[in-house]
């Protein structure tokens, strides 16, 4: 027996059937590379906790439990980000037990699918002789996610707990890390246990198991050769090649804020004004990297049909918004030229723009706050920093004025939802081991509040909510509605401002509340350490 195999035996020959499961397939995660586990209590995932509690206590793994399975996927989802941002494709599990437990991962495993996240799904469940009697907490939970996972497994009750078990969950953590298709994503473990669920003795894991997994090559760049007036859209996930391929080629480069990139000297700030006329008009070609999700403008350039569009695709996904573009696979490198007269029309274009919005702005104003937390952020050893969807990310993409380097930001804009930031924002925490400052709109703290809820027996990572408070969903205002909808209509059907004292929502989930009102204040906060658990307001009206 190898000693990955010796590591993960699961104890006495005689221990009943879903003990020896539970056991052999938390060895067989870890095997697989799984280092992070979000456990959610309940009954039928029971012989799961106690195997993952030995682990635990073993050293193989890093265990936290939390009540909500909504919350739970989403901290799974943010350590996995977190992984990322250190250059690491790392598969993150979330344990639930059986019934509507399952379903309320859905959201999570939606963005983990657009985002290309390797969130793994270990779902308990009934045994298959209980299906369709009628049985309590009993639902079709085998490919429960439909297409939005790469690879839904199902592992009956009394699956021998041997190699074949091993080899069934590497194969399904090899499709998570998209490491032969280059397409990482969500997966499903669907686990049936019988009972008895209590384990008949102790479980005492020797060494850690060594990996299976072996790291995947990537191939050497290939050359791409484009116009001198060509620029680079970087969206979602583009890194930092982004920005090395605008400065080889000498190409302004359009960063959106979480895509990696938006930092460097051909990196552009208000690049969406600068779409409408000038020298936008006299683009020859586009190059697109990432998942380019935030403004219109960038849409319609990406739309236009005088334009050569080049998107790079480092898997079976690509952004092509009307069906324009030229399909390259990755990774490339632009063929070097110095930077001419086309870079340094768009960066005084530019120019005027930049040092209008900042710290020394009334905070009333959503991009005046936005553009002091980002300049804050891109100082050596700033928090990481996780934005919000809807009107608040579109501040900082209006306004971020890229810096030398580019803060560590994490953004769910994978299907682009307000669901679960901060719980994301927690796992991001956990995964980086340091501190953490999400800010997001009104709506979004008050619709993932208990996100920053923690067990007593969990350590509580630092995160600091700012929560930029205009009261209401503020994006409606910039859409076509604004303009055709009855105000009372608009307001009710579209802002739809909530009654919410966030101070006793902060009270309530075990955060310290702050006020921050002015800029003064906002600058003062933004200097001080995040430590612990804060929900901070900034009030942005009146």
């Amino acid at each position: 027996m190898s000693a990955a195999r010796a590591a993960a035996a699961p104890g006495a020959p005689d221990e009943n059937e879903s003990t020896l499961l539970a056991r052999r397939l938390v060895g067989a995660l870890v095997a697989a590379g799984v280092r992070h586990v979000v456990h959610c209590p309940g009954s039928r995932d029971a012989p799961l906790a106690y195997a993952l509690d030995a682990a635990e206590r073993a050293g193989w793994l890093d265990a936290r439990v939390h009540l909500d399975e909504r919350d739970a996927a989403f901290i799974a989802l943010g350590i996995a980000k977190a992984a990322r941002l250190e250059g690491r494709c790392e598969p993150v599990a979330v344990v639930t037990t059986s019934g509507t437990a399952v379903a309320n991962l859905h959201p999570a495993v939606a963005e983990a699918d657009a985002s290309g996240t390797p969130l793994v799904v270990v779902s308990a469940d009934r045994p298959h002789e209980m299906w369709g009697t009628g049985a309590n907490q009993v639902t079709r939970q085998s490919g429960i996610f439909g297409r939005t996972v790469r690879d839904a497994v199902d592992i009956p009750a009394g699956f021998p707990p041997d190699e074949r078990l091993d080899a069934a969950v590497s194969r399904a953590l090899t499709l998570a890390r998209g490491a032969l298709s280059g397409d990482p994503g969500p997966v499903q473990l669907n686990v049936g246990l019988r009972e008895p669920l209590v384990p008949g003795s102790p479980w005492r894991p020797g060494a850690r198991p060594r990996p299976r997994t072996g790291e995947c090559r990537e191939p050497a760049p290939a050359p791409l050769d484009l116009p001198e007036r060509t620029v680079v859209v970087a969206g979602d996930g583009a890194g930092p090649r982004a920005e090395a391929l605008a400065r080889a080629g000498g190409w302004p480069l359009l960063a959106e804020p979480g895509s990696g990139a938006r930092f460097g000297p051909n990196a552009l700030c208000d690049y969406q004004r600068l779409l409408d006329g000038g020298p936008a008009e006299r683009i020859e070609a586009v190059l697109v990297l990432g998942h380019p999700t935030l403004s219109r403008p960038v849409s319609r350039l990406l739309a236009r049909p005088d334009v050569r569009i080049v998107a790079v695709a480092d898997g079976s996904r690509w952004t092509d918004v009307a069906g324009l573009a030229r399909v390259v696979p990755g990774p490339v490198e632009a063929v070097r030229r110095p930077a001419g007269g086309w870079l340094r029309a768009w960066r005084e274009a530019d120019a005027g723009r930049r040092g209008v919005r900042g710290p020394r702005d009334a905070t009333g104003r959503k991009d005046a706050v936005a553009s002091a937390v980002w300049d804050a952020h891109c100082a050596p050893g700033a928090p990481a920093l996780v934005i919000g969807a809807s009107d608040v990310i579109r501040s900082f993409d209006r306004c971020a004025r890229p810096a030398d380097r580019a803060p560590a930001v994490v953004s769910n804009r994978g299907l682009a939802g307000i669901d679960g930031t901060l719980a994301t924002a927690v796992g991001v925490g956990i995964g980086l081991g340091g501190p953490v400052r999400a800010v997001v709109g009104d709506l979004t703290a008050v619709h993932d509040g208990l996100g920053l809820l923690h067990g007593v027996h969990e350590t509580a990572p630092d995160v600091q909510a700012l929560v930029l408070d205009d009261e209401g969903g503020a994006i409606f205002s910039r859409l076509e509605h604004a303009r055709t909808a009855e105000p009372a209509m608009f307001a009710r059907w579209f802002t739809t401002p909530q009654v919410v004292d966030l101070g006793a929502l902060a009270a309530a989930v075990g955060a310290v509340h702050r006020v921050v009102d002015g800029a003064v204040e906002l600058a003062r906060l933004l200097a001080e350490p995040v430590r612990g658990c804060s929900l901070v307001e900034v009030p942005l009206l009146g």
